[in-house]
């Protein structure tokens, strides 16, 4: 059986559909790489969350430490 051909009136052929398969491995493809992103970008937000009390308690660490350093310069001062 020949081939079926589908010939325009100015001589030029009719694009072919992908098949079915081809189209739904295509969707499946965007679907997976959507999902992949998504999950990066769940991943980004959990860490930067992570790192929300750590930060926190770093600059508290680091304010009283300043609070030290000062109340240990007038102590010193005051004796003088």
């Amino acid at each position: 059986m020949p081939p079926e051909l589908d010939l325009l009136p100015d001589g030029s052929y009719r694009q072919r559909r992908p098949p079915v398969a081809g189209r739904i491995f295509a969707w499946a493809i965007v679907i997976a790489v959507l999902a992949a992103a998504l999950a990066v970008a769940a991943l980004a937000l959990w860490f930067a969350l992570i790192l929300i009390p750590v930060a926190i308690v770093a600059g508290l660490i680091a304010w009283l430490s300043f609070r030290y350093r000062l109340w240990r310069a007038r102590r010193d001062d005051w004796r003088s």
